[in-house]
């Protein structure tokens, strides 16, 4: 669905943006040009043109408000951006001043050397104090911040009206009831999941985890050990991979499924219910289900409690190498500020970071309220640490849920393989 774009308002916030950071000297560059060129990357999106008219705008409007300024955009395809930011760490000539970046990036970037650290000018930011306290976490490490949160996605639970009618069945409240209500779709409809799940959809299956207690792991400050291996997490992973079978999504078809898998296959009819995020929306209007589909939150172990969800979502952060510190870090706070992200919403749904300009979007289209609801329950984020990026790369979590859903490996194995797996990456990131 595509909502009219609202920019009216980007060139006032963007010259007040223009009179708020100050020089600092943490930069590795010993410059702080006031003009010249300042290069950005963005993520390309599968439907690009809002994006790119959004940031055209606020792009016009900066430069106008800054002589003799000049701002570069290229939009870069996530699938490659690992190479590309790797490249531009190690030389500094080809870096952007300004970039996109996943979240879950952030502590393995900081890491190396590669973000500049903007906690003074984050804290002197009028617009900071609203930022969602999950999303201001995504930025976060060892206490400093290196960005700005640019939008965040959670997922909750789509399911089929039509089909709970005709079935007369009630919306879980629980994940008991939840896997009860999946297994009654799936013998009553068996051209049907019931509830479609994937053995390689990783924050599909956290939920269950976080719900019943468990972590991935514990500590701070850079130094953690793994606890997908605890009682409560095992018996997180128990619950979800128990949804893999005959009776509700068979394991030969549904353990190699990711997340855009169970989407689509909603999508298209083919569940009674799916785990999608907010960013699901626009794919799943486009479906077979368009006008027959709900969405609440996704239910936790007691009746009305709701499961934590992971925080995903996109930061924008400024290069350490950037040779213009003061004017990247004006144009950061301009394409992460309230009115943005207020046209971006409009524009791509993507959900604002600032917990007023989300409550507007909420009251404005419906859709958007259970995903609030999820996200003012209470959130998850992955360990801050460097490590990360080699965990999720090495496949160490999905290659643990299939284990257990082949029946190659019990619960209490395969989570404690999966844990020597990520204490090593940990002790290796230092």
């Amino acid at each position: 669905m595509k909502l009219p774009v609202r920019l009216a308002a980007v060139t006032a916030v963007l010259l007040t943006a223009a009179c708020t950071p100050q020089t600092s000297s943490n930069s590795s560059s010993d410059t702080d040009d006031k003009t010249g060129t300042l290069r950005v990357w963005l993520f390309q999106e599968v439907g690009n043109k809002p994006k790119e008219k959004i940031v055209d705008s606020v792009v016009s409007a900066f430069e106008k408000a800054h002589k003799g300024t000049e701002v570069d955009v290229e939009y870069i395809p996530v699938d490659t951006r690992a190479q590309r930011v790797k490249a531009a760490f190690n030389d500094p000539g080809s870096a952007p001043d300004v970039m996109e970046y996943g979240n879950t990036d952030t502590a393995g970037y900081v890491h190396d050397g590669g973000l500049l650290d903007v906690t003074e000018e984050f804290g002197d930011w009028s617009e900071a104090k609203d930022t969602d306290p999950t999303a201001r976490q995504s930025v976060t490490v060892d206490g400093k911040i290196y960005g700005a949160p640019f939008y965040v996605g959670v997922r909750a639970l789509y399911y089929r009206t039509d089909v709970f009618e005709e079935l007369g069945l009630d919306v879980p409240k629980t994940m008991d009831e939840l896997a009860t209500t999946a297994r009654r779709i799936r013998a009553a409809k068996p051209d049907l999941y019931g509830l479609v799940v994937g053995g390689a959809y990783t924050y599909g299956a956290m939920p269950f985890v976080w719900a019943n207690g468990g972590e991935l792991a514990t500590g701070k400050n850079g130094s953690y050990a793994a606890a997908i291996d605890s009682p409560a997490a095992q018996k997180g992973i128990t619950a979800y991979t128990s949804l893999f079978g005959d009776d509700n999504c068979p394991a030969a078809k549904c353990a190699g499924m990711g997340g855009n898998d169970t989407i689509t296959a909603f999508a298209a009819g083919k569940a009674g219910m799916a785990i999608g995020g907010d960013f699901s929306h626009t794919a799943v209007e486009a479906g077979k289900v368009k006008g027959k589909y709900a969405v609440v939150p996704l239910p936790g172990v007691t009746s009305g409690s709701i499961a934590p969800a992971f925080a995903g979502g996109n930061n924008i952060g400024v290069l350490k190498s950037t040779s213009h510190r003061t004017l990247a870090v004006r144009l950061m706070e301009a394409l992460t500020s309230k009115k943005t992200q207020a046209s971006f919403f409009d524009a791509m749904g993507f959900l604002p970071t600032f917990t007023d300009v989300r409550e507007q979007a909420a009251a404005k289209e419906p859709f958007v309220k259970p995903f609030v609801r999820t996200l003012t329950s209470g959130t998850k984020f992955v360990p801050a640490s460097p490590a990360w990026s080699q965990i999720d790369s090495q496949l160490v979590l999905p290659t643990m849920l299939q284990e257990v859903v082949s029946g190659k490996k019990g619960v209490a194995a395969a989570s404690g393989e999966a844990a020597k797996k990520m204490d090593e990456a940990f002790g290796s990131a230092g």
